[in-house]
């Protein structure tokens, strides 16, 4: 019989938990039995409501507000989480925002801030933990990519870049950091109903997906609490799951 609480005992930093996806996972891994740190940027309300979801469900969970493109925000954060918990055993990169626009219109503003956030805050991140967890020799960090840094999107070459710069940092990072023991993956979700796609017109995007229909947060949520928490992915490192209903076959 599987182990209902694989990760009993241990923490999990999830960035970005307060909404969405973000939200989803930390759910699920509270489920499966981590403390849980709801990382928030600008929304301290929906993050407790995250934090006492938690907690009626039997689970522990807190909250830290931290900007994670802000190196000192990050370092501060992390060593809070040290302080208080005494361990990191599994990060969650999922903080992400979009400023789309095409590329001859687009402000460089909106391109760096982009880039900043998606992918040099996991960079920030994954430095920061990577001390307590190389010298622990164990830990799971699972980077949220998307399917646009497989195959690109008119309109979000920012966001494109910075989820395909960031399947390269995961590797690279597996790379790093396997002879300790710990692995790096990312997930890699495709159209999934949350805020982020609320505008998007549904028809031409459904069309372009065998299964015929958005995926939901907890699937996504479902794919992270695999690599966090099972056993059987203890032998996968700088792997990109994709969660996408078939849309981008490789």
């Amino acid at each position: 019989m599987a182990n209902s609480a694989p990760l009993a005992g241990q923490t999990a930093l999830v960035t970005g938990a307060s909404r969405g996806i973000g939200r989803a996972i930390a759910l699920e891994l509270a489920a499966a039995g981590a403390t849980v740190v709801v990382n928030y940027a600008s929304s301290p309300e929906a993050a407790e409501a995250v934090v006492a979801e938690i907690g009626a469900a039997g689970g522990q969970a807190w909250s830290y507000q931290a900007n994670v493109a802000e190196e000192a925000e990050v370092e501060a954060m992390v060593k809070a989480v040290l302080e208080r918990q005494g361990r990191l055993d599994v990060l969650v990169n999922n903080a992400g925002i979009t400023r789309d626009g095409l590329v001859m219109r687009m402000k460089t503003g909106d391109w760096q801030s982009v880039i900043d956030l998606n992918l040099t805050g996991v960079f920030l991140c994954t430095r920061a933990v990577s001390r307590a967890m190389l010298k622990a020799r164990s830990g799971r960090i699972i980077n949220i990519t998307s399917v646009v840094g497989l195959m690109g999107n008119a309109g979000q070459a920012n966001y494109s870049a910075a989820k395909a710069g960031l399947i390269g940092l995961t590797r690279s990072n597996a790379a790093e950091f396997a002879s300790r023991g710990v692995t790096v993956n990312a997930v890699a979700p495709g159209f999934i109903d949350t805020d982020m796609t609320k505008d998007l017109a549904p028809e031409p995007i459904l069309a372009a997906i065998p299964l015929g229909r958005l995926g939901k947060p907890e699937e996504v949520a479902g794919a992270v609490r695999f690599l966090a928490a099972d056993p059987a992915a203890a032998y996968m490192t700088g792997q990109v799951l994709q969660v996408d209903g078939g849309m981008v076959m490789r």
